[in-house]
């Protein structure tokens, strides 16, 4: 594996979610590009066991928890991230959670923690270390959200309205922070090849699937892995100043067909 090589533009990045899928290929890709990681996430276990592997091959990483659910976890992680490797440039709010229950029958308190975890304290960590950004006029701030923002999918009421939520936060900042040298990204992944819903037990998927497939939701079984996000992700805040990426969707390449001819 080759080794990492200093960026010339210095920038540490922390990313959420990072202990697997999207999250994790993220910073494995800064970090190949030179940038200090912060991976953070509940499972701090792994995170670290990535640090080290990273940090084997020559970059500065490091491991912090973080529960989007928890106030206090979000404050005390921007704090301790900001002590690393100097002021955080790069923030990647890609952490999230998928529950299988319909609007109607989803319990109130775990569809409230949901939009916790998936929008309300997204924009809490932004909040923190947003304004130092500014202070600088320089940084990027990423939000990973979900192609069901466009494509809603039943079954996944809370996810579909925080992801929603969280499109409109990250339109919101983009205007708000023009002109600030600070960037404001979405980057939106259609369906992927991660943990999230692998908790789901057959009967449920068995369930749900009539119903995506009744809404046209389901065109073929092509999944985008965790990488080809990741490598989205680095090209929005690897952009040359002077360019914002606003929006990127990234969807999964059907599988070739044996019938090649036009239609």
């Amino acid at each position: 594996m080759p080794r990492f090589e200093p960026h010339p533009d210095r920038r540490p990045a922390l990313v959420t979610g990072a202990s697997s899928g999207i999250g994790a290929s993220t910073a494995q890709a800064l970090a190949a590009a030179g940038h200090p990681v912060i991976l953070a996430a509940r499972r701090i276990d792994r995170l670290e066991e990535l640090a080290a592997k990273l940090q084997a091959d020559g970059a500065e990483a490091a491991a912090l928890a973080l529960d989007l659910a928890e106030p206090d976890s979000i404050d005390a992680c921007a704090e301790a991230a900001a002590a690393l490797f100097g002021p955080i440039d790069v923030v990647v709010a890609n952490a999230g959670q998928i529950s299988s229950a319909t609007a109607l029958a989803a319990d109130p308190d775990e569809f409230a923690r949901n939009v916790q975890i998936n929008l309300l304290g997204t924009q809490r960590l932004a909040a923190r270390l947003g304004p130092a950004m500014v202070e600088r006029g320089h940084g990027d701030l990423v939000f990973v959200t979900s192609d069901v923002v466009t494509r809603p999918r039943t079954h996944m009421a809370s996810y579909v309205a925080a992801k929603a939520g969280l499109e409109g936060l990250a339109r919101a900042m983009q205007m708000e922070l023009e002109g600030t040298g600070v960037r404001v990204g979405m980057v939106r992944p259609g369906p992927s090849s991660t943990e999230q819903g692998t908790d789901w037990d057959e009967e449920t998927v068995l369930h749900i699937i009539p119903s995506w497939e009744r809404w046209g939701l389901l065109r073929h079984n092509g999944a985008l892995l965790p990488n080809n996000v990741a490598d989205a992700i680095v090209a929005m805040v690897s952009s040359p100043k002077g360019t914002h990426l606003t929006l990127i969707e990234v969807q999964p390449e059907a599988p070739v067909t044996t019938d090649r001819s036009h239609r």
